[in-house]
């Protein structure tokens, strides 16, 4: 999403809307019939909760904008509620979690590029490296351009095109399934306890678009549709993911991988299709991705003029994210720890913080207040749970 600030006359509903289904539809349908995957068949009702739960948690957003004319961020509704460690913990959660996307834009470039060309060596500086490492430093040094860039025009329209990229991965293995021979058979488990904890992480992943929601309110020409608009983004979205994650666990069941296009049958032209596909968002969404991370460094060391200190601090932001993506190259993995702690904080938690906060005066016991309790408790056990058991397979795996 372009975050620049809305003009005057401000978007239209249709609009809206297709910038609400772009922030949310994100690389999160990959995982989605992983995550089903792990929780077992029943767990998807979670997916349907979770997602009643981040749309009201969206209008809670609202409602703390609406009570300053001066809120137009995410960080400015922390600041309304909490001062300035609010505004500070808010943008705190916010650059964290787009660093661990860049970080997961690179190994899934390093996945899927090893899926097509599984016999790709490299040598570079002398140092012989497996397809996987090798495509992540090749994706790097492809991305590293387009990083230096001041205007992003261009990108931003590339990106925009996320909606489509996931509506062509869905009918790519759709297809998939049902002509290439494949097929939808198997049957899965009913629920699996202990995988619970990655499915719920992967969901909160999914759902996590409150960065913007402020954004894309304040961008709004009748601000009145808010709700509107924020009832069909997630129903969209959930609709989406829903048949993903439902066609990817009856293709492949128990054997589901952390990205389903890792399961295709790469000799399928489908199978290419939705792969292509996957890779070229990563590839223009990277530099949009990090740069929010670069105008604050930028702006907190006061060098925001110096073009050589910026493509400098983009250069090692880019290498910082590529030494982790080839230190810790588990895809499912990291996407369940950044839903865990960062994504589940920043649509449940902090939310409903503020919310509170802010309405301390006319807080009053009813329905409505034991119902964002219970969101916070929930929002506070997927990020503890999650987080924990997220680690726990990450240090297992290294």
């Amino acid at each position: 999403m372009d975050p620049h600030m809305p003009s005057k006359a401000g978007s239209s509903f249709f609009r809206t809307c297709f910038n609400g289904v772009n922030a949310l539809s994100g690389f999160g349908i990959l995982s989605i019939p992983y995550a089903l995957a792990e929780g077992g068949w029943l767990s998807l009702m979670l997916l349907f909760v979770l997602a009643a739960i981040c749309f009201y948690t969206g209008l809670l957003l609202q409602r703390c904008m609406d009570s300053n004319s001066l809120v137009r961020t995410y960080p400015d509704v922390g600041e309304l509620a909490f001062g300035l460690k609010g505004r500070m913990l808010i943008a705190f959660f916010m650059y964290l979690e787009l660093y661990f996307v860049a970080i997961e834009f690179l190994i899934l470039e390093g996945d899927n590029l090893g899926k097509l060309f599984p016999q790709a060596k490299f040598h570079i500086a002398g140092l012989k490296l497996g397809g996987k490492s090798g495509f992540v430093i090749f994706s790097a040094l492809v991305i590293l351009p387009t990083t230096w860039l001041r205007n992003l025009g261009v990108l931003a329209y590339v990106s925009v095109g996320g909606v489509l990229a996931s509506l062509i991965l869905v009918f790519s293995v759709m297809w998939v399934g049902a002509v290439d021979g494949v097929g939808f058979h198997e049957r899965g488990v009913a629920i699996n306890w202990s995988g619970i904890p990655t499915t719920l992480s992967l969901f909160a992943f999914c759902y996590s678009g409150h960065s913007v929601f402020p954004t894309i309110y304040s961008s709004m020409a009748d601000k009145t549709k808010f709700s509107r608009f924020l009832f069909v983004s997630f129903v969209i979205c959930t609709i989406i993911y829903g048949v993903m994650a439902v066609i990817g666990y009856l293709m492949f069941g128990e054997a589901t991988n952390s990205q389903v296009t890792l399961n295709l049958p790469v000799e399928k032209m489908s199978s290419k299709l939705a792969i292509y596909t996957t890779l070229i968002n990563p590839l223009a969404k990277y530099a949009l991705i990090v740069t929010p991370i670069v105008n604050a460094i930028e702006e907190w060391l006061q060098v925001s003029k110096n073009r050589l200190i910026g493509i400098l601090i983009r250069t090692l932001l880019l290498i910082s994210t590529v030494i982790i993506a080839l230190t810790v190259p588990f895809f499912g993995y990291i996407v369940a720890l950044t839903g865990s702690f960062l994504s589940s904080s920043a649509t449940m938690v902090l939310p409903s913080l503020c919310y509170l906060k802010i309405f301390k005066s006319s807080r009053r016991w009813n329905v409505e207040l034991v119902m964002i309790l219970a969101i916070l408790v929930v929002g506070v056990l997927i990020a503890v749970i999650g987080t924990y058991v997220s680690m726990k397979q990450i240090i297992r795996s290294l």
